[in-house]
């Protein structure tokens, strides 16, 4: 047990107390690479998405790709204005759930959870393949390792947010901010080649040559890239979901980080636009063998295979791979907010060792990891279910912001300042609730109706969850005064498979509690052909009556089972039925007896019936019934040992004012 905790502490870090949650807070130069890497790395596989449905048309589909991405950087603009109003309104956290509920209601705020929970998990599993693929793409021999390099790569991501935001943020600022180095070089670098060259820039590294046309431009596959394209702007929303991780003042944070995180996928947008039509790069099948991203092709064109392309698609890759940082921010906060309402369970707000909540992180990876396996790490696989959540949760957020600004008008009057908000988020709502039609239109087909059909599902578990913890306080409500009246001691059944130093204490400590005892064994518990154990029996009237007797109390009474299924659980409850019947106002304590293992390996020398016993008790014994367990230690334990996992300044220090 020493070694594990050992382990642990070392792989998590060390318990953290309460006190130090303010010093865990981040700002803008940790909240970017913590709270934008999914943005940021967004830029790689959105427009190689839009490409891959442009793919049909040859080198025509190129000329297409600026048109579609002029819309993307419209609609990024009006997301980025609109978050600003919602850092600015609600800056203890907003995001669609928080806006929605106070604007939209309760059903609403759980569809605006519900799409960032699904987004989100999306988010790790498409973030990890995409950087996946750019690794294989660097390195193709790996390609045949792609799933087991994602879920190594989630493994990682998932430690270092178990042991908090700040770590995280640090910890990925460095390929972050080398990504924004080096692509800004690449993309700078071919935007003023291809001005030089007149728009026809040489590559120095020719990419594969586009496939032929096979098929002409038509609305419905412009719009179907459009579809695909907007990925590039999933993980927009996380500052607003994540805002309590700033320290103050967590409104100007919150702007610069958004401001920060948006203009720097802008301008990659942008940027890799241009440089692609170009350099005439398109998009390949990744599942084939010498797959390369587009950002590869790209950035091998305009710098060669020199030691600075390596380096870009080095950080590319960590980029893209721990992209699913953002989630792992804003999922555990968001599961708090929820589960803070009732709807999910709630572990989900208890904060952990590291002062993170470990149980929404531990979920989103396993969940994730599933995603991974089940479409075996493959991006374009995973994509089509992309971006209905995210666009669901920012139209509900922006409608959400117009109601919210309708109010304060008609609270305040006629405010300039409020009227532009208002327009800002009306423009938002309107723009975004048109590009979710448009995406869930495009992408049903092709694997988005999997998202559409989840949504109502993970609502009825939500409600589920919220009706038996209503269910719950209903029941534990309207405590009320003590009923002190009739009270009488328990009959106290102790549970014995032999007479031993833990059945003597514990009858003795049974004594203290009532002068009605009733020791328990169980015939034949062993089975047919072991011998039956007569200690108990044997010295019954020696070890137990005759010094019950002479101390002046009633000698506790044997009772013997037959348990011919060899099980104590059901014998004992019919007991405990029968006895409930005979004394209908009395309570029924079962004290168990059992040896406290401290090693792994002193569980397997001994059998469950204890535990299995006490979960019967528990579920079937009835209101009732009490359950005591009753330890008996092999040696004495030490506390101290309970203390290793506690901060080294965790005790008390005297001062003067303590003192006082």
């Amino acid at each position: 047990m020493n070694l594990t905790r050992a382990v642990v502490g070392v792989v998590l870090g060390r318990v953290l107390a309460n006190r130090e949650a303010a010093g865990r807070k981040i700002g803008t130069v940790e909240a970017v690479p913590a709270m934008g890497l999914d943005a940021v790395a967004s830029s790689a596989y959105g427009p190689e998405a839009a490409l891959t449905i442009l793919a049909p048309l040859g080198a025509a589909g190129l000329v297409q790709l600026g048109w579609i991405t002029a819309p993307i950087l419209v609609l990024l603009g009006v997301l980025y204005a609109s978050y600003r109003q919602i850092v600015r309104a609600y800056p203890s956290n907003g995001g669609a759930y928080t806006v929605s509920k106070a604007n939209l209601g309760a059903r609403t705020s759980l569809l605006a959870a519900t799409a960032l929970m699904i987004d989100y998990v999306l988010n790790v599993a498409v973030g990890i393949s995409a950087g996946v693929g750019a690794l294989t793409s660097a390195l193709p021999a790996l390609h045949p390792y792609t799933l087991a390099l994602c879920l190594a790569i989630l493994a990682v991501v998932t430690l270092a947010n178990l042991r908090g935001t700040p770590e995280a943020g640090w910890l990925f600022a460095l390929p972050t901010y080398l990504f924004i180095a080096s692509f800004g070089v690449v993309l700078a670098l071919g935007v003023v080649k291809t001005l030089a060259a007149g728009g026809h820039p040489a590559p120095l590294v020719p990419p594969p040559a586009l496939p032929a046309a096979t098929g002409a431009v038509t609305a419905w596959l412009l719009v179907r890239a459009f579809a695909s394209g907007c990925t590039a702007m999933t993980g927009v929303e996380a500052v607003s979901n994540g805002v309590d991780a700033f320290r103050g003042p967590v409104v100007a944070h919150g702007h610069r980080t958004l401001s920060a995180i948006c203009g720097v996928l802008g301008l990659l947008l942008a940027g890799i636009a241009v440089t692609v039509i170009a350099y005439r790069v398109g998009a390949m099948d990744q599942t084939r063998a010498g797959y390369q991203s587009v950002l590869s092709q790209l950035t091998a064109a305009v710098v060669g295979r020199s030691p600075f392309y390596f380096v870009a698609i080095g950080s590319l890759l960590c980029v893209l791979a721990l992209s699913a940082n953002t989630s792992f921010v804003g999922f555990p906060r968001l599961c708090r907010l929820v589960a803070e309402d009732d709807y999910l369970p709630r572990p989900f707000a208890v904060v952990g060792r590291r002062l993170v909540f470990s149980v929404g992180i531990l979920y989103l990876a396993a969940s994730a990891g599933v995603l991974l396996v089940v479409f075996d790490g493959i991006t374009d696989r995973l994509i089509p279910l992309f971006a209905v959540g995210a666009f669901l949760a920012f139209t509900l957020s922006q409608t959400g912001m117009v109601v919210h600004w309708r109010r304060a008008l008609r609270g305040r009057g006629a405010a300039r300042l409020d009227r532009v908000r208002l327009v800002i988020n009306g423009v938002g709502a309107a723009t975004t609730g048109a590009a979710l039609i448009v995406i869930v239109i495009a992408k049903f087909a092709e694997g988005a109706w999997i998202t559409v059909l989840v949504v109502p599902c993970v609502i009825l578990l939500l409600t589920r969850v919220k009706r038996y913890y209503a269910r719950l306080e209903a029941r534990l409500a309207g405590g009320g005064a003590l009923a002190l009246g009739g009270i009488e001691a328990p009959i106290v059944l102790v549970t014995a498979e032999a007479w031993n130093r833990a059945v003597r204490r514990a009858v003795t400590f049974a004594l203290r509690l009532s002068r009605e005892v009733w020791v328990v064994h169980c015939s034949n518990a062993d089975g047919p052909d072991v011998p039956e154990k007569r200690s108990l029996r044997c010295d019954w009237r020696e070890n137990v009556e005759r010094p019950a007797k002479a101390a002046g109390l009633p000698p506790p009474r044997l009772v013997l089972l037959p348990a011919p299924y060899r099980r104590l659980q059901g014998p004992l409850l019919k007991l405990i039925q029968a006895t409930e019947r005979r004394y209908p106002s009395r309570v029924i304590a079962v004290l168990i007896p059992e040896v406290i293992k401290r090693s792994w390996w002193e569980h397997l020398l001994h059998t469950r019936r204890a535990a299995s016993l006490r979960r019967a008790l528990l579920r079937y014994g009835g209101s009732r019934t009490v359950v005591i367990d009753f330890p008996w230690y092999l040696e004495e334990p030490k506390r101290d040992e309970a203390l290793d996992d506690q901060a080294p300044d965790a005790a008390p220090r005297s001062s003067k004012r303590s003192t006082a």
